[in-house]
């Protein structure tokens, strides 16, 4: 669900609806901080957390940069989260077809 949002965000760029944006802000503040959280607890754990590294460094602050300039957002912005858009179909769509039941 979340790939197909950012692959409609990524292609319609500018043309989405406006509380599109504000809640593509509000998620990338609460992305950061559950993973944060999650990432501490691997921390503590002694367990690797690179999925939350990723999801902290990388996914959450372009969701708050695109929330935050709307439709002033420039181009690279729209096509990275094309690409994590594609990633995310993939990586998620291998694991539900690999998992067993």
């Amino acid at each position: 669900m979340i790939g197909s949002l950012f692959l409609y965000v990524g292609i319609r760029r500018t043309e989405i609806p406006k509380f599109l944006f504000q809640i593509l802000f509000v998620t990338g503040i609460l992305i950061f901080l559950f993973h944060s959280y999650k990432a501490y607890r691997h921390l503590v754990k002694g367990e690797s957390g690179w999925v939350n590294y990723i999801h902290m460094f990388l996914i959450a602050p372009l969701l708050v940069y695109i929330g935050y300039q709307q439709e002033e957002t420039k181009r690279f912005a729209f096509e990275i989260l094309i690409m994590l858009a594609f990633t995310s179909i993939g990586y998620h769509g291998y694991y539900l077809v690999t998992s067993e039941k």
